[in-house]
């Protein structure tokens, strides 16, 4: 049996809509599948501690990236399979991993059964799908998540833009930090960092294309730091994240490993997934093939 956690409010209302096509077109082909509409990790928790692993073909997440990263994290220690039907505002593991916005194409390649297994990034008992960002972006993130307008912009479908007005309005007030970064047991200092991205999968922050060369069964994560910029230049090379291009400029560094852990003169905010999980210093991880994804 499939079992699918929607999010109605994803998107601005768009996780509803879409779940209603997709639970016509699963009775249309006679799939057994049990529905659960919420809104909050609690019940996400209940559903999923609920659940019979050797009954469940899979979970399918009807949302976006938040509510795949509370699911993710109910079923981290659950043997059964997860499938995502993009209804979200950034949807950046649908767009990294090329699952189809198209929910009839994207349901289709979830009973299809194929299944791959990826890499999971650990923050202590916290784990994550995409990228784990801290310092600048970890605030954009936090603003992103109590912003009025970003309800507004998904109501006339520019949702995705918040993140852009957020990162041009904090810009001229963030203070890069000093950061002292250990990764795989080889030390680096950093003066005047505004980000560090580490990341299992190339795209965060609705589209921007922040560590191009991530790949999700590698059994690494890319880092992705940048410092030692001025504010007009970082305006300078901000269009350019969106295609990858931005790696190529003298003030961004791009490591691999396989643990790191970040110490900053000050605490900055770390986010996964979007998702607000601290502040520095904080260890981060990299488990392989530890979810299976249809």
């Amino acid at each position: 049996m499939y079992v699918f956690i929607i999010n109605p409010t994803s998107g601005n209302g768009r996780g509803g809509i879409v779940w209603k096509s997709i639970e016509s077109e699963l009775i249309r082909k006679k799939t057994n599948f049990k529905a659960h509409l919420t809104r909050d990790k609690a019940q996400v928790a209940e559903i999923i501690k609920g659940l019979n692993p050797e009954l469940t073909t899979a979970v399918v997440v009807v949302g976006g990236d938040g509510t795949v990263h509370d699911v993710v994290n109910c079923l981290q220690h659950m043997k059964i399979p997860l499938g995502i039907i993009p209804a979200g505002t950034g949807n950046d593991y649908a767009r990294s991993m090329s699952i189809p916005k198209n929910y009839e194409q994207a349901l289709e390649r979830i009973l299809s059964g194929e299944k791959k297994k990826i890499d999971i990034l650990h923050v202590g008992e916290r784990i994550c799908m995409t990228v784990i960002g801290i310092g600048f972006d970890g605030k954009v993130a936090q603003l992103a998540n109590e912003s009025k307008s970003k309800k507004l912009l998904n109501n006339i479908g520019l949702g995705k833009f918040t993140y852009l007005i957020i990162v041009l309005k904090l810009l001229f007030k963030y203070k890069p930090t000093k950061v002292t970064l250990e990764l795989d047991n080889v030390t680096y200092e950093f003066e005047k960092v505004w980000l560090i991205a580490v990341a299992n999968l190339p795209y965060y922050g609705g589209g921007m294309y922040i560590c191009p060369h991530a790949i999700s069964d590698d059994g690494a994560f890319d880092v992705c730091i940048v410092n030692n910029i001025s504010k007009f230049k970082i305006l300078q090379i901000f269009p350019k994240v969106f295609q990858g291009q931005h790696i190529n400029h003298p003030a961004v560094t791009v490591l691999k490993g396989k643990t790191i852990k970040v110490i900053s003169d000050i605490p900055v905010i770390i986010h996964g997934d979007g998702e607000i999980i601290g502040e520095t210093p904080v260890e981060v991880t990299v488990k392989k093939d530890v979810l299976d994804i249809v």
